[in-house]
């Protein structure tokens, strides 16, 4: 179990320069990937992105990628770039304004022509790329997991807590309906001393087993108990987990509110009580789980 927010720093050097990685991890329904980059790059942004997401599943990303050092902080011109700008401007002008002059001074708003020295040697800088990325990966993997094993012990806590507050239940439910089957007929004793009306006692029956069919939690009780066991399964897979965990504390919620409403018991009205606030707490930790 990993928790999905953390930090992670990781360098690698390259020549005289420095590459640096960090990445700060929040929480998020799916895959969010944000880079920021000393200068814009699409190819070192694209591959900086596919490496992310081929080893993060689940919450929002901030990856800051910092160079350092003389090898960094040399500029050249991207000749090929510029020669396809240049050319690309040409065109424009033959269409729009044939015989004008196309200044060079507009190459500068071209993005990416000029890069630093390394740039030229892009497998170089990639390899020290992936290798500061695998650093800062572990790093924040170590925080996340060291979380994680926090947030397993208070959700196992909780679950144990709402085993509990079940078997507490179930013990009970038999003593339940037997009081409000004695109830009844005490009720029935006393109208048939205090007034003339006559008992179906045929029909009597009938609602005796009626009461007992809406009394009976024994489904729920039991589906409880699998969910739980369910949960704590997978509570210590080593994968991505989040959403069958949400997707379990909703199955348990239906039982329990289930249970809520087939209450006739101030005890289990009670436990129900504190069963779905222990529920809520826990939803809210799976909202921090990978």
């Amino acid at each position: 179990m990993r928790s999905m927010t953390g930090f992670g720093l990781g360098e690698s050097f390259l020549g005289e320069g420095k590459v640096t990685v960090e990445i700060r991890s929040l929480n998020h329904r799916f895959l969010d990937i944000r880079l920021r980059l000393p200068r814009p790059s699409n190819d070192l942004a694209a591959f900086i992105e596919q490496l992310a997401r081929n080893q993060l599943h689940r919450g929002r990303y901030e990856i800051t990628v910092r160079a350092e050092g003389p090898p960094f902080e040399t500029n050249m011109l991207n000749i090929e770039r510029a020669h396809a700008a240049y050319q690309s401007l040409c065109a424009i002008r033959d269409e729009l304004s044939p015989h004008s002059e196309v200044p060079l001074v507009l190459l500068n708003s071209i993005p990416d022509l000029f890069i630093c020295a390394f740039e030229k040697e892009i497998d170089a800088l990639r390899a020290s790329l992936r290798k500061a990325f695998e650093f800062a990966l572990d790093s924040l993997n170590t925080m996340r997991i060291q979380e994680g094993c926090l947030l397993h012990e208070d959700l196992c806590q909780r679950l144990n807590r709402i085993r509990h507050y079940t078997a507490s239940i179930q013990e009970r439910a038999p003593h339940v309906y037997d009081l409000h089957r004695k109830r009844l007929l005490e009720k029935i004793d006393r109208i048939q001393l205090t007034t003339s009306i006559e008992i179906n006692f045929d029909r009597l029956e009938q609602e005796v087993v009626f009461l007992a069919e809406r009394m009976d939690i024994a489904e729920e009780l039991t589906r409880i108990e699998s969910h739980c066991v369910h949960f704590l399964n997978i509570a210590s897979e080593s994968e991505a987990i989040g959403r069958k965990l949400d997707f379990l504390l909703q199955e348990l919620t239906r039982e329990i509110n289930t249970l809520g409403a087939k209450s006739y018991d101030v005890f289990t009205s009670h436990a129900v009580v504190k069963m779905k606030a222990e529920l809520e707490r826990m939803r809210e930790q799976v909202q921090n789980i990978e």
